[in-house]
């Protein structure tokens, strides 16, 4: 359909017949973003009504929607590669038109400031300690604290906007600058707190005699707490607060995708305490693209 045709259609939304506008809504919602810009500006342009407008409002959203659903689902059938984009993408859900090469080039500065202090001859304590001055010093990145549980944190465009966020968004920040610089960061999936973990790719500490042994954690890092240092005991002891049972999971690095469904559980308990029942419904049809197909 050309324009005119599809802004003839977009005048008949407001027919008062529920099929007649569901048909029509279906049938602008199959074009995808493509209409967005009419819808607009049909909806800047006309004085329909209360009702015209909500709808309009409703199928771009839907389109958008759809659109975000799509690209989580792509993401997960090309392997999970990579991490940041998993995060823009759920951004994208809150704030669908959101400059994805503005963030992309904000993580690369922010890598090219940590990379310029960086030398081979560093050790893996001295490595972490230059991503920490970088970004908890010099750039302000910290924890929300006062406002822990909104659902700002966990979107990294507001997070690397305001330089704060809850552990996990801080912990995707931190290891996509790491491993982007080829230093072994990983994500830890504990409950109730999410960190990470140095893996000793070289053994430094000299265990890797069994072949099924192929990695261990030299150390842990909370960015959350401005990237601090501990060890498996500390875990162990955190563990034993909470009245859980250790597992494997708890003390080794898990998936991007594990990552990002987390990040989706995260929005879901936010918006569950907000009272926001229609985009808990949502989150969870996004949390289902990240199902293998």
């Amino acid at each position: 359909m050309n324009d005119s045709e599809i802004r003839a259609l977009i005048n008949l939304i407001d027919d008062p017949d529920e099929d007649i506008y569901s048909q029509i809504r279906d049938k602008l919602i199959s074009f995808g973003e493509e209409v967005i810009p009419t819808l607009e500006d049909v909806w800047e342009q006309n004085g329909f009504g209360l009702l015209f407008q909500t709808r309009i409002e409703d199928i771009i959203h839907s389109i958008q929607f759809d659109h975000v659903q799509q690209r989580l689902s792509e993401w997960v059938d090309n392997g999970c590669e990579s991490l940041l984009e998993g995060a823009i993408l759920v951004a994208k859900y809150q704030y669908p038109d959101l400059d994805e090469e503005h963030i992309n080039r904000r993580v690369q500065q922010l890598r090219q400031d940590v990379w310029i202090e960086m030398n081979d001859n560093l050790t893996a304590f001295e490595k972490v300690r230059v991503i920490n001055q970088i970004l908890f010093d010099i750039h302000g990145f910290s924890g929300n604290t006062s406002n822990f549980h909104a659902p700002q944190n966990s979107y990294i465009n507001n997070v690397i906007e305001t330089k704060k966020g809850n552990p996990l968004s801080l912990s995707i920040l931190y290891l996509t600058i790491a491993q982007s610089l080829d230093i072994p960061v990983y994500g830890i999936n504990l409950p109730n707190h999410f960190v990470l973990a140095y893996v000793d790719q070289n053994n430094v500490l000299g265990l890797l005699d069994d072949e099924d042994d192929d990695e261990k954690i030299l150390f842990y890092i909370n960015p959350f707490s401005r990237g601090s240092i501990f060890n498996e005991k500390e875990i162990d002891l955190f563990l034993k607060q909470l009245d859980m049972e250790p597992k494997d999971s708890f003390y080794l690095p898990c998936s991007n995708l594990n990552i990002i469904m987390r990040l989706l559980n995260n929005l879901v308990y936010s918006y569950e305490k907000l009272g926001y029942p229609d985009k808990i419904n949502e989150l969870n049809l996004l949390k289902k693209s990240l199902e293998p197909r």
